[in-house]
């Protein structure tokens, strides 16, 4: 079963090892990372393709927004247990989000979008790509495999493909309009 790859995500609320410290950093697995975000800065809301997480403050690019964490299982294993959460960390090793603690995994798919994620030493981090305003959802690419196997058979749901404009309706043109409200210049048969 294909999963989710790009790169990772943690919320300091729900795990212990992802907790904030005094001077601003966390420890992810062992691995220090500076964030500047409050523990309450993300929520989990309704959005376009289901449930979502949102921004409560203003994060900015570069910033490390959440770890997805879950249970390490060999990829050969993922592959038989049917669960949408998996997130592939390499060939060998998958991330198994399904935990609801895992509040990144709520951080939908977008084909334009403001976050990324990135493998930092096995886990996977989710860092802001562009300037995220408070209220706005946090969405990032799930990779073409994912893609293709499980959203464009149902059609995808982000925002920006939503605002595209439908196969088959055209904008209609102003100027075709009036051209076809005035009247015929051409002699009448009378």
């Amino acid at each position: 079963m294909p999963r989710k790859t790009s790169t990772t995500k943690s919320n300091g609320t729900y795990r212990g090892s992802g907790a904030y410290t005094a001077n601003g950093t966390r420890r992810v697995n062992g691995v220090v990372v500076k964030s500047k975000l409050p523990p309450d800065a993300l929520r989990v809301g309704r959005s376009r393709s289901g449930l979502g997480l949102f921004a409560q403050v203003p994060i900015r690019k570069g910033t490390f927004i959440i770890e997805y964490w879950g249970k390490r299982l060999p990829a050969d294993i993922a592959d038989e247990i049917g669960t949408k959460y998996m997130f592939e960390l390499n060939e060998r090793w998958t991330i198994d989000g399904s935990d609801r603690r895992n509040i990144a995994r709520y951080i939908n798919h977008s084909c334009r979008p403001n976050a990324e994620a990135r493998t930092v030493k096995g886990t996977i981090c989710i860092y802001a790509q562009k300037n995220i305003k408070p209220g706005e959802e946090i969405a990032y690419n799930y990779g073409r495999r994912y893609f293709k196997i499980f959203l464009e058979p149902i059609g995808c749901k982000c925002a920006a493909c939503l605002a595209k404009p439908k196969r088959g309706s055209r904008k209609t043109n102003t100027n075709n309009a009036r051209r076809r409200a005035a009247p015929s210049t051409a002699p009448s048969a009378a």
